[in-house]
């Protein structure tokens, strides 16, 4: 059977897909200028960025470290929440002497942020030249020539809501460890979140172009990979093939050593899946970043996430039966409008009981577009903020607690780099960011680290000889 035929796991339908689409480019669009793209947010914002690179680089741009020297400096900007937008502008002041001394300089804006504010940007900071969405980020070479060719200002961020997602992935240098998309945007639309007027309705790629991808990738030297998208677990390839059928498939038909991915979905976390990770944890990692947002059921129907806190609990006790070795990492957001002392106790205790390795929690900030931020009862910036931080205090104390197992613990590191000061640095399966003595031969190779020293986001220790 070819790469691109898809044999899923009923093999009631039998499904060709035409191969991943590489983007047809002009290929001196760049004439050997310079390009630096400043990029900010998730994860699929810095993949993002790898694609610009790749596309533009097509395009004959030369990648440079310094925005003093491009003649294209581009602006990969995240909107979750309100202060990056109010980054960008911040950023485009700076280059105001850069743009004096270097008349042909352009300067666009993308991400999410370009999706969301489109031509309030070049309204608002007139020094910008062009803004492109996150669903034209293949149009992104032609888009430049647009805009060096002529004075007028460009923006394209429009949605291919009927365009099937069939992409190749694009990456320079992937090196040990890279990201492979697997879904773009997202249909849940929970009421705090702009993520589907700025990603768009939720698209997955076919199984066999991700499993082409890796295999690729695996030949290029790449050990390790994360499967992105705002949801993975509502992946559904074209065959009918779930989130749960694409990790299978990946750990057994291809080479690739280790497989991680993010993010996830309480509500579409099911036993298939965790039966999935617990046959295959010789390569699917057991570490899992699951959401909670709150801890409280009633916050948690305001929000529209889909499940109650015991229903959450309920479905941690069961990953963890599955895969005893479980670690997991959340989300939280404190100060949802409405949210009383007593429900953000709530999700203080819930961040206790899973017993999160890891936490990233921040205050609720009002978005254009979406539901809460016309909700009533809005709670105080002091209020957040004081419950934000006996968040990080509560859980700081426990993360140190639970970093302590790890003391005199042998890990499998993946070796990724040598950092400046001349040390191995790698992660472990859980996700840990692993430091010890090692020379560069070890890049790329999966050794055993005696931890000697444990902490919520680091461990230091030495080579297993």
């Amino acid at each position: 059977m070819s790469e691109n035929q898809i044999n899923p796991s009923s093999p009631a339908s039998e499904i060709t897909v035409a191969d991943p689409v590489r983007p047809q480019i002009n290929q001196d669009v760049g004439q050997g200028r310079g390009v630096y793209i400043s990029t900010y947010g998730c994860q699929m914002n810095v993949n993002d960025t790898e694609r610009m690179y790749s596309l533009l680089e097509m395009a004959n741009f030369s990648v440079v470290k310094e925005p003093e020297e491009a003649t294209l400096i581009i602006i990969n900007a995240c909107s979750i929440r309100e202060k990056p937008v109010h980054k960008v502008y911040s950023e485009v002041g700076r280059y105001r002497k850069l743009k004096e001394k270097n008349p042909m300089l352009k300067i666009g804006v993308g991400g999410c942020v370009g999706q969301q504010e489109k031509d309030k940007l070049i309204k608002n900071q007139p020094m910008i030249d062009f803004v492109f969405g996150t669903d034209n980020i293949d149009a992104l070479p032609n888009l430049v020539a647009q805009t060096f060719e002529s004075s007028d200002k460009v923006i394209n961020a429009k949605f291919e809501h009927r365009a099937p997602y069939h992409v190749e992935t694009l990456v320079r240098n992937p090196g040990v460890s890279t990201f492979v998309n697997i879904t773009k945007g997202c249909d849940n639309f929970c009421t705090f979140c702009i993520v589907p007027f700025t990603r768009g309705r939720e698209k997955s790629r076919p199984l066999s172009h991700v499993l082409m991808d890796v295999r690729s990738l695996v030949k290029r030297g790449v050990k390790e990979v994360t499967l992105l998208g705002q949801n993975v677990n509502s992946y559904e390839s074209e065959d009918g093939a779930d989130f749960a059928d694409l990790l299978k498939k990946v750990a057994m038909e291809t080479d690739i050593q280790r497989i991680r991915y993010t993010t996830s979905h309480p509500k579409d976390f099911n036993e298939k899946l965790m039966h999935v990770m617990a046959e295959h944890q010789d390569k699917v990692c057991e570490y899992v970043h699951l959401p909670a947002q709150s801890g409280n059921s009633r916050i948690l129907r305001q929000m529209n996430r889909g499940y109650t806190r015991e229903e959450y609990l309920d479905k941690i006790a069961l990953m963890k039966k599955y895969i005893p070795n479980l670690v997991l990492s959340t989300d939280i957001i404190v100060g949802f409008p409405g949210e009383t002392e007593e429900e953000f106790q709530d999700t203080v205790s819930l961040v206790k009981e899973v017993g999160f390795e890891t936490m990233f929690a921040f205050m609720y900030s009002p978005r254009p577009f979406t539901k809460a931020a016309s909700f009533p009862d809005h709670v105080a910036e002091e209020v957040k903020n004081r419950r934000l931080n006996e968040l990080f205090d509560s859980h700081e104390k426990q993360a140190f607690d639970l970093a302590k197992k790890y003391d005199g613990q042998v890990l499998n590191v993946l070796v990724e780099q040598i950092n400046e000061q001349g040390k191995a640095q790698g992660r472990s399966t859980q996700n840990k960011l692993v430091y010890f003595l090692g020379s560069e031969s070890l890049i790329g190779k999966t050794v055993p680290v005696k931890i000697n020293f444990a902490s919520p986001n680091v461990l230091r220790g030495e080579l297993v000889q």
